[in-house]
């Protein structure tokens, strides 16, 4: 079980940092939020989609 939730979190942190790579922000907040999802992998994914998200749009 807590095999298939890493790997549910591991397509998630991917899937938030590719759309965070293709997102017209700077790259210096490019850079620091993928760092930050790379770092706390759960919790950045979680505060990149509430908050990253709706600042790079």
């Amino acid at each position: 079980m807590n095999t298939i939730l890493g790997l549910i979190v591991l397509a998630l942190d991917i899937i938030a940092i590719v759309d965070c790579a293709k997102s017209g922000v700077s790259t210096g907040k490019k850079v620091l939020w993928i760092i930050l999802i790379l770092v706390l992998p759960l919790i950045g994914m979680i505060l990149y989609f509430l908050v990253g998200k709706k600042k790079a749009a």
